[in-house]
C-alpha cells in the first residue's frame, strides 16, 4: 500500500512498548529462515516496512540481539515480544515490524513466501503465493 492518511497502532504483549505507522510498504512476504522462525517461535516472520514510524511508549524497552550475518532483530525486554528486523547497517528507524503486533485490522496483502529452502520440514506451504528459495528482488 502506498502512504496514507490513516494511522494504525501497535503494540507488545505487555502493552510497555507502543508505536503507530501511517502505511505499509507494498510487497510483504511470510520469511522462512531459519532466523525468522527462530524469533517469531513459529513457521515463519511476517514482518512489513513501514512510513512514519513513531514510538508512543516504552522506546526504552527495546533491546536487540544482532546475528553473526550482520542482522538484527529487535523484541521487548519485558514481554519478550518480536517487535522487528533490520538488514545491517539499518537505522531503528528502517525497521520491519511483525505484523502480529498491530492492534487493528491493517490493510496489506501478503504476497509471496521467501526463504522457502529453509523451511521447517513440518511446514507445508498451501497457499498459491509465489516462493522463492532465497530472498527476492524488489523494485527501487
Amino acid at each position: 500500500m502506498k502512504h496514507t492518511l490513516e494511522t494504525y497502532k501497535g503494540s507488545c504483549l505487555c502493552k510497555e512498548i507502543s508505536f503507530e505507522v501511517h502505511g505499509f510498504e507494498q510487497h510483504i512476504a511470510h520469511c522462512h529462515c531459519s532466523m525468522c522462525r527462530k524469533f517469531h517461535g513459529s513457521a515463519y516472520g511476517t514482518l512489513a516496512k513501514v512510513h512514519e514510524l513513531t514510538w508512543l511508549s516504552g522506546k526504552e524497552l527495546l533491546k536487540e540481539y544482532v546475528a553473526p550475518n550482520g542482522t538484527t532483530r529487535t523484541f521487548c525486554s519485558h514481554c519478550g515480544s518480536s517487535i522487528g528486523f533490520r538488514s545491517k547497517g539499518c537505522s531503528l528507524s528502517e525497521i520491519e515490524l511483525a505484523l502480529a503486533l498491530f492492534d487493528e485490522d491493517i490493510p496489506v496483502q501478503i504476497d509471496a513466501h521467501i526463504f522457502t529452502d529453509y523451511k521447517s520440514n513440518w511446514d507445508e506451504i498451501t497457499s498459491a503465493l509465489p516462493q522463492y528459495q532465497e530472498g527476492r528482488k524488489l523494485p527501487d
